[in-house]
């Protein structure tokens, strides 16, 4: 068996072996997408690839078998070709549908489209008789707003077979390595069934040059039977490297180092580990980078992995004036139920970022940029997105590319993770804004007034040490957050409410003791910092609801949990609960301390953004990461 490139470890880590990534050879046309009936798993819903109109049919991963009478659909989620993304992001200006077909009598296939509204209208049909190939070709010259194209077919008198259904467009000149790179953290299982995934799709991988795994555990994917069979099918493709704990921020930037060192023209694919992974997502991203006007971020959209049929959103951007991510760009589909004709995304949706769950980078922007902030966890990839359009490269958000990634309402708020979001948001503030101290400090103090209300003093005290190490300057970055990783969740040990507790066990309460309160209305906009110097003040002085209050996650809200001093309340997993008991002298004593940490902030907010802004261009260089990485 051939092993994964590597070398020994040195210092702890591994170093990558990779020699070239090279320009391919161009086709007379370059598939940019293909045709699919059936999901990687049975986890995934047909339907999101193809739907049966009416009769019967029998489907495979690229082959559909249609009895007599029945109609297949490509309008759906993976189905649709995206025609107003190439329209407007590339230098496609027709677009060919083809396919092999297999009937004993008469059958017809229609090329459809939609606009921005998603109203539908047919291009062209053709009769289908007999066994072979055919095509249809669309001009893109009506979809810069919105649209897209798919293919009906009916097997009108006999049965018919689809099968290598393809899209193809002109190919440029040359076709661009690419590499993929995964950055893990004692996940070994779900990294190696991701890269097993990526092995299994012959026709993606002959398009992929390297794939990078970048280990940053201490449970290593390599130990994992599974990993080692598939190292033997993607043979010196598969480059494996084990390094420290740099966090997300430094594992995915280990690939953009490596591969942007080989080749400055190439396609990097950042893939986290612990996705449900759809290889023809990896084909569609590379495809379209390859014929963008200018090099582009090309991202994949993220859809849920307990429910996936649903779409997380169609496209993200940043609110830097309120630290604010994960926001929805203008025209946004967002949990949208993607089996639903009427929830599909037709209107074109820009996007300000896209999260690294899957996001191809192109080496010409590293090579103008830098490398990303050693921030080790969170705003890593925000930050990148919005350096990147700075510097003149746009993010796309493609459609009918997805993952399927862990939901984020499932993840619990109070964790050690809130102090990589506050600080980092503050940084890629500073770098980016204006950074208007005085409208950040409201803002902040208003997120920790609202923590200690609901009796959640380890988040707020977590708020707080994220506030006083950005003010600590560039300084804070310089081990990549190895340091501060460990120290944070030592020092939130010491507030009871973040720990959580199996529901059947809960310490010092009895079941019997709990009543379920529900949430009322939410307070109008206006009168928020009314609603909440009050229950400041109801708390401070004790007029609360008496017993022990029972509140299910989706109503843990700050203005219905203050009613009470102690509450259970059911932790977002659905796992277990946190038991929430107020405090008067931990609210007073993390008050005074915020109180005069953000009247700091307002006093050194333009210095330290200064120093930030000054430091950048080191903290994102390739000798930033080398030391790092030794």
């Amino acid at each position: 068996m051939e092993k994964p490139a590597s070398v020994a470890p040195v210092d702890g880590s591994t170093v990558a072996v990779r020699k070239a990534l090279t320009e391919h050879e161009s086709p007379s046309r370059l598939v940019v997408q293909r045709g699919l009936f059936t999901g990687p798993t049975p986890l995934v819903k047909d339907d999101l690839y193809a739907t049966i109109v009416k009769g019967r049919a029998h489907r495979e991963r690229f082959v559909v078998h249609l009895e007599k009478g029945a109609t297949v659909d490509t309008d759906t989620y993976f189905g649709r070709f995206a025609a107003s993304y190439f329209q407007r992001w590339t230098t496609v200006t027709e677009v060919q549908l083809q396919f092999r077909h297999e009937n004993d009598s008469n059958a017809t296939v229609l090329l459809r489209a939609s606009d921005s509204a998603g109203n539908a209208r047919t291009l062209s049909t053709r009769v289908l008789e007999g066994s072979g190939t055919t095509s249809l070709a669309a001009t893109l010259d009506t979809f810069v707003d919105g649209g897209t194209l798919w293919a009906e077919f009916t097997a009108v008198d006999g049965q018919l077979a689809i099968r290598d259904l393809e899209w193809t467009v002109p190919a440029p000149p040359v076709i661009r390595p690419a590499a993929i790179a995964i950055c893990t953290f004692n996940r070994a299982d779900d990294c190696a069934a991701t890269v097993a995934a990526i092995a299994g799709d012959d026709g993606m991988v002959a398009g992929i040059d390297a794939v990078y795994v970048v280990d940053q555990g201490t449970d290593h994917v390599s130990d994992r039977e599974l990993f080692t069979d598939v190292a033997s099918r993607l043979g010196d493709k598969l480059v494996y490297i084990r390094q420290p704990n740099l966090g997300g921020a430094g594992g995915f930037t280990r690939g953009m180092f490596e591969v942007s060192a080989i080749n400055e023209h190439a396609n990097l694919i950042l893939m986290d580990d612990d996705i449900l992974c759809e290889p023809e997502t990896v084909l569609r991203m590379n495809a379209f980078a390859n014929v963008t006007v200018e090099p582009t971020l090309v991202g994949a959209q993220m859809l849920y992995l307990m429910n996936p049929e649903h779409l997380h959103v169609s496209a993200e951007e940043a609110d830097l004036s309120k630290l604010r991510a994960g926001r929805w760009a203008a025209g946004s589909k967002h949990d949208a139920n993607l089996l639903k004709k009427k929830r599909q995304q037709s209107k074109r949706v820009d996007a300000g970022y896209n999260a690294w769950w899957s996001c191809l980078i192109p080496a010409e922007v590293i090579a103008q940029i830098g490398l990303p902030l050693p921030l080790f966890f969170q705003w890593d990839d925000i930050e990148y997105g919005i350096r990147a359009r700075a510097n003149g490269f746009v993010t796309v958000t493609l459609p009918n590319a997805g993952v399927w990634h862990a939901d984020f309402h499932w993840k619990d708020r109070d964790d050690w993770a809130k102090y990589f979001s506050v600080r980092n948001s503050l940084i890629v503030a500073a770098l980016h804004s204006d950074f208007d101290a005085r409208s950040l400090s409201r803002q902040m103090a208003r997120d920790i007034a609202q923590y200690l209300v609901s009796m959640q003093y380890g988040l707020a005290f977590t708020m707080i040490r994220g506030i006083e190490d950005f003010l600590e300057g560039p300084k804070i970055l310089e081990d990549g957050g190895m340091a501060v990783l460990k120290s944070i969740r030592a020092e939130r040990g010491q507030f009871p409410e973040t720990v959580k507790h199996p529901a059947s066990d809960m310490p010092g309460i009895r079941s019997s003791d709990l009543v379920t309160r529900h949430a009322g209305f939410e307070p109008k906009k206006n009168r928020i910092d009314l609603v909440l110097g009050k229950r400041a003040a109801f708390q401070w002085l004790g007029r609360t609801i008496p017993g022990i209050a029972s509140i299910p996650a989706a109503e843990a809200h700050w203005w219905h949990v203050s009613l009470f001093d102690h509450a259970v309340v059911t932790d977002a997993s659905q796992s277990g609960v946190r038991i929430r008991k107020r405090d008067k002298e931990k609210a007073s004593e993390l008050s005074a301390r915020a109180a005069k940490l953000l009247a700091r902030f307002r006093q050194e907010a333009a210095e330290t953004q200064s120093e930030y802004r000054r430091a950048a261009p080191q903290l994102t260089s390739r000798e930033n990461w080398a030391r790092l990485y030794s």
